[in-house]
């Protein structure tokens, strides 16, 4: 009997590819290929018979995906491709910092996934981690005033967010 595909988890991601989705179904050992529409998938790990983990290959609008094995090709379950955000700063904790740096920053904001670069003005951060989507630490460099602190990603350059030196 041919998979039978239950959901995808998530079901849509960014029209670059490169995101993980989880195919949720049955009869999914053995797979010999996963399809968004036309594309093959990146890659992919038969987790279990009810789930594989794909990659995502780039993409946009609504693509069909399916899964064939031995036994044959699946139904098909929707994955839709967003044009990804610009990230939007909305605050800064703390706002304010030594001249020396190396202070910790929070940044919170949207569409942080996926940070490229934070600055201070026109100097990089010490280092950031990424914390999820909405935020993101980073280790003020040295400086001097207020400066507007951004944060890049692979869809722009986000607003900017004063910061200013002691």
């Amino acid at each position: 009997m041919a998979p039978i595909l239950l959901t995808l988890v998530p079901p849509q991601g960014p029209t670059t590819g490169g995101n993980s989705v989880i195919i949720v179904g049955t009869g999914l050992t053995g797979a010999t290929a996963v399809m968004f529409g036309t594309t093959p998938a990146t890659s992919f790990t038969v987790l279990f018979d009810g789930a594989i983990t794909a990659v995502a290959p780039a993409g946009t609008g609504t693509a069909q995906v399916t899964v064939t094995t031995p036994a044959g090709t699946s139904n098909p379950a929707t994955y839709t491709y967003q044009v990804a955000s610009a990230p939007v700063i909305l605050a800064l904790v703390p706002p304010i910092g030594l001249a020396q740096g190396g202070i910790p920053v929070l940044i919170a904001g949207t569409s942080l996934t996926g940070t490229t670069a934070v600055n201070f003005g026109a100097t990089p951060a010490t280092n950031f981690t990424v914390l999820g989507d909405g935020a993101v630490l980073a280790v003020s460099p040295p400086g001097t005033g207020t400066v507007q602190v951004t944060v890049t990603t692979g869809a722009g350059t986000s607003n900017g967010a004063s910061y200013t030196y002691l």
